[in-house]
């Protein structure tokens, strides 16, 4: 888009809550309002939890380096343990904390290509972010029961109108609005629309660890699109956090699978 990051916030939030108003709309046909109404005070602090995280992380990566940001942030599934440890009473596998523990040692490999320090406004912004993100996978847990999606469509107006004032809208070429389009109005939603989804189904923590590839896939989006590519140390983290992710899918499968079939023994 090639536009201020406040001006990508109010085109980002504006169509993601537009996209997911159209798309909740035709799934729920004549039933939109209830269904906005059904996610309650706990799906409003959601909101407010996700659109808290979106700005401090803004607020990060303008006073600190993106890859002290990366780093920071990638102690969410910290927090979401924590969280639903203490709230939710969901005990955290072991073989989970040595996953999180060693995707955020690939992720502090990231670093090691970048250059210069940051500031400790921007690493608390991210720490926070962090924070915010954990708090946001264990109310989704909690509410499992109950579509969050509209949750994600007013966080996405909060945004909007609080970046707004700070907006500097410049003119854009035809290829900057389509690129706002693509991501506000398809992005946006469909991948938000997924986190949300996805706390209902696995635990915050296993939620939040699996988020942590968005970190090594980034700067392969870039390298593949505008052709920045990445440091060989950001390789290597990336490469210890795929292959950490994909060691702890495959382990967590074989469990449930022994499990199946120890309780299928059991009834037979």
């Amino acid at each position: 888009m090639d536009v201020d990051h406040w001006t990508g916030l109010v085109w980002r939030g504006s169509l993601q809550s537009l996209g997911l108003i159209l798309f909740l709309s035709f799934l729920y046909r004549g039933r939109v309002f209830e269904v906005f109404r059904s996610i309650g005070l706990l799906g409003l602090l959601l909101a407010v939890v996700f659109t808290g995280s979106t700005i401090l992380f803004l607020i990060s990566i303008s006073f600190t380096l993106v890859a002290n940001t990366l780093v920071i942030i990638s102690a969410a599934p910290f927090f979401a343990a924590a969280f639903s440890l203490i709230f939710l009473k969901e005990a955290v596998a072991r073989h989970t904390w040595i996953a999180i523990v060693t995707a955020f040692a690939g992720i502090a490999l990231l670093t090691l290509d970048s250059e210069g320090q940051g500031t400790i406004i921007g690493d608390l912004a991210a720490l926070a972010v962090a924070a915010l993100m954990g708090a946001y996978f264990t109310i989704v847990r909690a509410t499992r029961e109950v579509d969050m999606i509209p949750a994600m469509a007013v966080s996405g107006a909060m945004v909007a109108v609080i970046a707004f004032p700070l907006a500097a809208f410049p003119a854009m070429s035809q290829d900057q609005i389509l690129a706002a389009g693509a991501m506000g109005f398809l992005v946006a939603p469909i991948s938000f629309a997924l986190i949300t989804i996805g706390p209902r189904y696995l635990p915050a923590p296993e939620v939040s660890l699996l988020l942590l590839i968005e970190t090594v896939l980034g700067p392969l989006w870039v390298w593949l699109v505008i052709n920045e590519e990445p440091g060989l140390m950001s390789l290597i983290g990336g490469a210890v956090v795929v292959t950490t992710l994909l060691a702890h899918s495959i382990y967590g499968l074989r469990r449930y699978r022994r499990r199946q079939v120890a309780s299928e023994d059991q009834a037979s």
